[in-house]
């Protein structure tokens, strides 16, 4: 196999890191045939207008990847032959869902598809699991950290990643990453970036819970993407019979915590950003569905007259922060290995204003972002 001859399947490829995924590999011409499966439709799903070139010039096939019946389905390829790489980018990411949803959709989804690509002998098998199933205490985590899932979508991964890791004749890769950013994402940074803008409309301080050094460590969009091609095309250069199944964090050099990100907001919008201090964030923490609760409703109804107001009628984004995501938890990630064990490098090494601003140009160009305050 030439790379440049390799046919891929992407699973959950409309989503944020899928579609730059797809993007990735179709403007370096890095396969020859290219799949996505989605239960998601590209038309629907606000793709920007270079996703949506790419996406013209792939295979696009709409499945249910929690059904084995249709997992055979996707795995089968139309000239009867077999994928030489699967990628799994397929996944619940709504928090606070009813831990039904994550059984069927992190776990079951994860062995289905896994199990499927066993069968078939796929050359390399890439999972995007979470760096959020580290314990948050004990500082910048590496691959044999102690593990205390802290959401409860880490805590579904890792369960996939245990029983995946059993696997006969698997060729698993595992990629954790930390808090994902870039172009296209809903969830991360992006609720930031909104309830700044809200509290720029507003004309406020925004004020957050915790301290400033609560580290966020982040990774762009664009490294993970890379990240996930480089392990493929490593793993099935070097791999030998036996090895374990490689793991890798992918974090970036800035170390993020919290007032790495105010200060970029503080920048971008020109406002003024604090914190609640420890006697108000301990009562928080006492009552923090009804702070949760008090914080939504505070930036629901600004950010829906922002919107009103530049004839923005629908919009994928909100301001909406989950309960989940509001513990004092430190997500502290060592994202080194990857690059020592597999020569890989992060072209996006620090989190920038400019890198935020393409978040917003993102969306605005879709026509969902309000217009800037005149």
């Amino acid at each position: 196999m030439t790379l440049s001859s390799c046919s891929i399947l992407v699973l959950g490829g409309v989503g944020f890191v899928g579609r730059h995924f797809v993007h990735y590999i179709v403007q370096n011409s890095l396969a020859k045939h290219v799949c996505v499966v989605d239960k998601v439709l590209p038309q629907t799903a606000y793709l920007s207008l270079e996703h949506q070139a790419s996406f013209d010039k792939v295979e696009f096939r709409q499945g249910n990847l929690i059904n084995p019946d249709s997992v055979a389905k996707c795995f089968t390829k139309s000239d009867g032959g077999e994928y030489d790489f699967v990628f799994n980018f397929a996944a619940e990411t709504k928090y606070s869902q009813a831990p039904e949803v994550y059984q069927e959709r992190i776990y079951q989804l994860s062995v289905n598809c896994a199990k499927e690509a066993a069968k078939r002998n796929v050359k390399a098998y890439v999972v995007l699991s979470s760096s959020e199933i580290y314990d948050s205490d004990q500082g910048a985590s590496t691959e044999d950290g102690s593990i205390k899932p802290w959401t409860a979508i880490a805590k579904y991964k890792y369960k996939a990643e245990q029983e995946l890791s059993k696997m006969d004749g698997l060729n698993l890769i595992i990629l954790r990453p930390a808090l994902v950013y870039g172009p296209g994402a809903l969830l991360g940074l992006t609720p930031r970036l909104i309830i700044g803008r809200v509290y720029q409309y507003l004309n406020e301080e925004m004020k957050l819970l915790w301290s400033k050094d609560l580290k966020l460590n982040t990774v762009h969009v664009d490294d993970v993407v890379r990240a996930s091609w480089h392990v493929a095309v490593w793993y099935a250069e070097n791999h030998k019979e036996g090895d374990k199944a490689p793991v890798f964090n992918l974090a970036d050099k800035q170390d993020t915590d919290q007032e790495t990100i105010n200060e970029l907001l503080q920048s971008i919008f020109g406002i003024k950003t604090g914190y609640y201090g420890s006697a108000i964030s301990s009562f928080a923490k006492l009552n923090l569905s009804s702070v949760t609760e008090e914080v939504n409703e505070k930036h629901l109804a600004p950010w829906a007259k922002l919107l009103k107001e530049s004839n923005v009628l629908t919009s994928p984004l909100s301001p909406y922060l989950d309960e989940e995501l509001l513990y004092n938890n430190a997500l502290s990630v060592n994202g080194t290995k990857i690059e020592r064990d597999t020569g890989f490098t992060y072209t996006v090494p620090h989190l920038t204003k400019e890198r935020l601003v393409e978040i917003i140009d993102y969306y605005k160009a879709l026509n969902v972002w309000p217009a800037d305050n005149k």
